[in-house]
């Protein structure tokens, strides 16, 4: 039976990715430090154990688990994803991405197993969509860079090393367990989360941003297939149709109406992100048999209906390295 590891496993990609490598017959060691994460999302089954540590600072630790369990391949979901905050925590998000991702691909090396690396559609910066995987990278936040800077040690892992590992890059996943109590991310989540709490939905700026959202259940399949082939490759997987946040800000309006949530849409100031943000898929299709068949009005339906009956929890909130220029809306 073979062990894998998984990092990030509170977080909505590890915990669904975990359930999924559990209902394949394999073992699965959860690494999280429940900070952008919830214990009761991940499995209850006897094939998972979990281990509450920081990446970043409990490196000790994680080697000692890498020598008991000698895990066959490693799935790093962990990480931080709050492009718009990054600015205003700087020292943070690099330590939370990158020292964090350091300490897993030491390990890697060191044990010999494959390294599958969730990075971001953040390193494409402010490059015309739909992004392709043969794009220079050029991100334009501090989340992007943390992002690029772990993409770029891990190709040089791997040809000093011969670390075997693949690099992907998700955009705006939706599903149920995801945290939507954390006001600088998800942003379909905050939208939710306002509805519930019968406070106006808000949109940054003039609400005509694009993006992609995309089915959680569409990725486990080509996940799955990078623990033994397509090493050193890198793609995009997420969902092909792209909609303005006033679109998708709509939507979720009227499904809380359909809920007994009455709720009204608002602006407020526009936040230093990029106006156009969606990715090519293809290389995933051709090499991955990825489909994305994302109904995103149907998505946002289950999400609510999941989220309403979820135990109030507490807004998350960060405290600011940098206050200057913060927006009213996180102040």
């Amino acid at each position: 039976m073979k062990t894998i590891f998984v990092t990030g496993c509170a977080g909505l990609l590890g915990n669904h990715y975990s359930r999924f490598l559990l209902n394949k017959g394999y073992r699965v060691i959860g690494i999280d430090n429940l900070f952008g994460g919830y214990l009761d999302y991940t499995p209850n089954h006897e094939k998972f154990s979990f281990h509450h540590l920081s990446l970043d600072e409990d490196h000790e630790r994680l080697k000692d688990l890498f020598k008991k369990h000698k895990p066959y391949a490693v799935y790093h979901f962990a990480a931080y994803a709050a492009e718009g905050l990054s600015p205003f925590v700087r020292r943070f998000n690099y330590q939370n991405n990158i020292i964090s991702s350091v300490n897993v691909i030491n390990n890697c090396v060191e044990f010999d197993c494959k390294l599958i690396f969730t990075s971001t559609m953040a390193v494409y910066g402010c490059s015309v969509p739909p992004f392709t995987e043969d794009l220079t990278p050029t991100p334009c936040d501090p989340y992007g860079i943390a992002k690029y800077a772990v993409e770029m040690d891990i190709k040089q892992a791997g040809v000093q090393f011969g670390l075997r590992y693949n690099i992907i890059r998700p955009h705006n996943v939706l599903g149920i367990y995801q945290n939507i109590w954390d006001k600088y991310r998800n942003v379909i989540g905050i939208f939710i989360r306002r509805t519930l709490d019968r406070e106006p939905i808000l949109v940054y700026g003039d609400g005509e941003q694009t993006r992609a959202f995309s089915d959680i259940d569409y990725y486990m399949e080509p996940f799955y297939q990078l623990i033994d082939g397509h090493d050193e490759e890198i793609f995009n997987i997420g969902a092909d149709k792209h909609w303005s946040l006033n679109e998708v800000a709509e939507i979720v309006r009227k499904t809380g109406e359909k809920y007994g949530y009455s709720n009204t849409i608002e602006h407020a100031e526009a936040r230093l992100e990029v106006k156009d943000a969606y990715c090519n898929h293809d290389k995933a299709k051709n090499f991955l048999s990825f489909k994305d068949e994302t109904n995103l009005d149907s998505l946002v339906d289950k999400m609510f209906n999941w989220a309403k009956d979820q135990p109030k929890r507490e807004l998350k909130t960060m405290n600011y390295e940098i206050n200057k220029g913060i927006y009213s809306y996180w102040r």
